[in-house]
C-alpha cells in the first residue's frame, strides 16, 4: 500500500486510493505537486510531454464551479521535473465537505510528489503591495473556524513521537521555511519582484469587509484569499513539504479601492502569469535538488 494511504481514516482511505488507483494506471506521477489559483492555470502551457484529465473523470472527484479553475490534472515534465498539476481548484464556499473538498490534494500528495508549490490570488493587506506583486507565504491564518482534516485521518493527533500539534494539524514552519528562501533566491536570479509574508484564509465567497481587513491587518497578515490553508494543513500532515506563492490582485478596499470582482482577480492573473511561469520553471529544479 502506497504509505501515505495508511495515513488516512478507513471511511476516507478507500475513497482515495480508488483515485490514486485510476491515476496510476495512466501513468500519473511526478516529484513536484502545483496548485494553480485564479487566472494561474496557463502555466500548464509550459508543461512538456503533458496528459490531463479532467475531475470529472476521476473517481469521486467535482469539478470546480468557480470561473477560470479548469478542473484538469496535468501530468508532465517542466524545466526538467516530473509534475502533477492540479490546474484549478475547489472552495470550500462551493458548498462541498472537506472530504469532497481536499480528495483532489490527497490524491496529488499519493502520486508521488515530496513538495508542492500551492499558488493563489489573493488581496494585498500590507499597504506596500501593489496589484501584480508576488508574495512567498510566510505563514497563515485559517479561519474557515472549522478542522478540515476532522475524520479524515487515521491518527489526528499524529504519531506519538512527531512534534506537538495544533488543533489543526498545524506545525511549526507550516510552509519550509528553507524551500521558501530557495523561491525567493529563484526570484532574484529571474529579476522577478517577491514580497514574504502571512497568508490569511477567509470563508468567502463574499470579499472582505472594512473591520475584517482592519482586524485581519492588527493579526499580523499581508494577504488574504479563500483556499490554500486547508491544502496545506493537508499536505503537510502526508509528508509533503508545502511552499506558498500568492499574486496580489489588488489593495484592499479599507484604503478605498472600488468593488471588486472575481473578473478583476482573474484579469490581474492573467497579467502575471508570464512572470509566475518564468519564476516557476527556474525554482522547480530547486525542488529536487
Amino acid at each position: 500500500m502506497n504509505a501515505r494511504l495508511a495515513l488516512f481514516s478507513d471511511r476516507w482511505r478507500d475513497r482515495v486510493a480508488g483515485a490514486v488507483d485510476f491515476l496510476q494506471q495512466r501513468g500519473f506521477d511526478g516529484r513536484v505537486g502545483l496548485i494553480l489559483g485564479s487566472g494561474l492555470g496557463n502555466f500548464v502551457d509550459v508543461v512538456e510531454d503533458a496528459d490531463h484529465i479532467a475531475y470529472g473523470d476521476i473517481p469521486g472527484f467535482h469539478s470546480p464551479t468557480v470561473a477560470e479553475h479548469s478542473g484538469r490534472l496535468v501530468c508532465g515534465r517542466a524545466a526538467g521535473v516530473p509534475v502533477v498539476i492540479m490546474q484549478g481548484r475547489l472552495h470550500p464556499y462551493e458548498g462541498l465537505p472537506h472530504d469532497e473538498l481536499l480528495l483532489p490534494t490527497a490524491v496529488l500528495a499519493c502520486l508521488g510528489i515530496d513538495a508542492a508549490v500551492v499558488t493563489n490570488a489573493a488581496g494585498g493587506l500590507n499597504r506596500y503591495f501593489a496589484p501584480g506583486d508576488l508574495m512567498a507565504i510566510r505563514d497563515q491564518l485559517d479561519l474557515h473556524l472549522a478542522d478540515p482534516l476532522r475524520g479524515l485521518l487515521a491518527a489526528p493527533m499524529g504519531d506519538p513521537g512527531a512534534a506537538a500539534l495544533g488543533r489543526r494539524g498545524g506545525l511549526a514552519d507550516l510552509y519550509d521555511p528553507a524551500l521558501a528562501r530557495k523561491l525567493v533566491a529563484a526570484a532574484a536570479r529571474c529579476g522577478v519582484p517577491m514580497h514574504s509574508g502571512t497568508y490569511a484564509s477567509m470563508p468567502g465567497p463574499a470579499y472582505e469587509a472594512k473591520a475584517e481587513i482592519g482586524m485581519l491587518r492588527r493579526l499580523g497578515c499581508d494577504a488574504v484569499g479563500m483556499s490554500t490553508a486547508p491544502e496545506t494543513v493537508l499536505l503537510k500532515r502526508l509528508g509533503v513539504s508545502p511552499v506558498g506563492l500568492s499574486c496580489i490582485t489588488n489593495p484592499a478596499r479599507e484604503t478605498g479601492q472600488p468593488e471588486l470582482s472575481h473578473a478583476d482577480v482573474v484579469e490581474v492573473g492573467a497579467m502575471v502569469r508570464d512572470r509566475m511561469a518564468t519564476l516557476l520553471l527556474e525554482f522547480l529544479p530547486d525542488l529536487v535538488t
